[in-house]
């Protein structure tokens, strides 16, 4: 037999008899270190091809990873990852947690509150900064359904018609029923010189209104004023944005040993931001009288009282209707119980509740209700309003709804927008006979002098530009005869007040 090493193979004895003969057995003996790797790589590739199979097979891990401490999310992952795994196309990973987060805030059910994704967010912002392109309303989501708040002064929105209270139904064409204020802004809102097209319901009427609109760049100057007969100024707040308080400042400047009284006009004003309200406030209130209170969870309230400056201590009223919402009413809120002023209007909107923004890293924004606020006496407004010292309405006309100018109306037509029409028409002293929807003889005759009166050619069809000079007329009898204007004006004259 051949020499074999000592770790090889045993060898067996010469001399062995034939009964003792047995099979020859052969041992196989390795070094530690390579039975050890041997075994390790047979782990290791038994091991990998079990993932593989229930990761690629029918049955794939579902690996829920809940943050440590944060059991309340298990549910919140094992959805994700089912879906993820289970669903029978691949999902949107950014959509549907977006999705996640627009249900948790969906489920605060508080229209204030929203989640905002990076277009969202910039578009947000842009309406509180010095300009943006749109049609110039703010909007606010309640029941499900898209509520003007109020137009912006001077904007395409206002110059079409558009109201508190009306209800966008669609948006060329589309539903925006279920949408957050936020998703309805980034539909309306769009390029310069772009129309367009919104169903609006108003109030009752049971035939929805259809309107076009044109975008434009809207100028956030939300401060205008004008000097009345009597020496009174009128001064409307549109608005509080950033720039807001330089505004008002600017032109009380201009208006100083000029005016004996000021009525500050916060009529469709839908707010801002409340720094901005505090700072007006200040000018009127006196030094260490509240101006605000506001409280947070589980905190007593926390006062915002006056501070020393600039004092303007001249007679003042505010106008408020039930497009006055949010900062308006702090405003209104502080002169009433701080400084003495009367409320003439309407009551206000009602929202007595303050929120932040918080940007997340990606772009897009959480703004969430974070306290409520109080008027100097202790009193929370939230969907209440404030309510006028002195209740004045609005004329009816006021109200009435928009005139689509690419429509034809004309002898034969019979329709609600027929009916509106009319109405205008008499208001005006067009004598259009019975406001009855049908367009006839005396609908066609009044149509005819508004024309002339306006240089237009004769036709008697209300469209086009003649649809436009019959809203731009009432708007302006409006100004003109504005019953809640001459009301806050005698308050502070004495003397009851004419047409301005």
């Amino acid at each position: 037999m051949d020499e074999q090493k000592k770790d090889s193979v045993e060898q067996q004895p010469e001399q062995t008899s034939p009964a003792e003969i047995k099979p020859a057995v052969r041992f196989v003996q390795m070094k530690p270190f390579k039975f050890i790797m041997l075994m390790f790589f047979t782990i290791l590739i038994t091991a990998g091809l079990t993932i593989f199979a229930l990761t690629f097979g029918e049955k794939k891990v579902v690996e829920v990873k809940v943050p440590s401490g944060r059991a309340e999310f298990t549910k919140l992952y094992e959805a994700y990852d089912l879906l993820k795994n289970k669903y029978y196309k691949d999902i949107d990973d950014v959509k549907v947690v977006d999705g996640a987060i627009n249900g948790m805030f969906d489920a605060l059910d508080d229209p204030y509150s929203d989640f905002m994704v990076k277009d969202e967010a910039e578009q947000f912002q842009s309406g509180l900064s010095s300009s943006f392109q749109g049609i110039g309303a703010e909007i606010q989501e309640r029941n499900g359904y898209i509520t003007v708040v109020s137009p912006i002064k001077n904007s395409p929105a206002e110059k079409a018609g558009l109201l508190p209270q009306d209800i966008i139904l669609t948006v060329d064409g589309k539903s925006v029923q279920g949408f957050t204020a936020s998703e309805a802004v980034a539909r309306i809102r769009g390029e310069k010189g772009t129309p367009v097209k919104l169903t609006v319901k108003r109030g009752t009427n049971a035939e929805p209104i259809n309107m076009t609109i044109v975008r434009d760049e809207i100028p956030v100057e939300t401060v205008y004023g004008e000097m009345l007969k009597g020496d009174i100024a009128h001064i409307q707040i549109t608005s509080f944005s950033e720039n807001t308080a330089k505004e008002f400042e600017k032109i009380l400047a201009d208006y100083e040993g000029k005016a004996k009284g000021i009525v500050l006009d916060l009529r469709q004003n839908p707010g801002g931001y409340l720094d901005a309200a505090v700072e007006i406030s200040n000018l009127f209130v006196p030094e260490g009288k509240a101006i605000v209170q506001v409280q947070q969870k589980d905190e007593e309230p926390k006062i915002t009282t006056a501070v020393s400056g600039k004092k303007y201590d001249v007679p003042v009223t505010v106008l408020v209707d039930s497009g006055s919402a949010s900062a308006s009413e702090i405003l209104a809120g502080a002169l009433k119980e701080s400084v003495g002023a009367k409320i003439v209007g309407e009551t206000s909107f009602g929202k007595g509740t303050v929120q932040n923004v918080a940007p997340l890293k990606d772009g897009s924004n959480l703004k969430f209700t974070t306290g409520k606020w109080l008027t100097p006496n202790g009193n929370w407004i939230n969907e209440k309003g404030i309510a006028p010292d002195v209740k004045v309405s609005n004329p009816p006309y006021a109200s009435l709804p928009y005139l689509d100018p690419a429509m034809e109306m004309k002898m034969g037509v019979q329709s609600n927008s027929v009916k509106a029409a009319q109405e205008m028409l008499e208001v005006l002293g067009y004598e259009p006979g019975n406001a009855d929807g049908i367009f006839e003889q005396n609908t066609e005759s009044a149509v005819k002098k508004l024309q002339a009166a306006n240089g237009f050619e004769e036709t008697g069809v209300l469209t086009g530009d003649t649809t436009y000079a019959l809203m731009d007329a009432l708007r302006a009898k409006l100004k003109a005869e504005d019953p809640q204007l001459l009301k806050a004006k005698e308050l502070l004259t004495g003397s009851p007040a004419k047409t301005e």
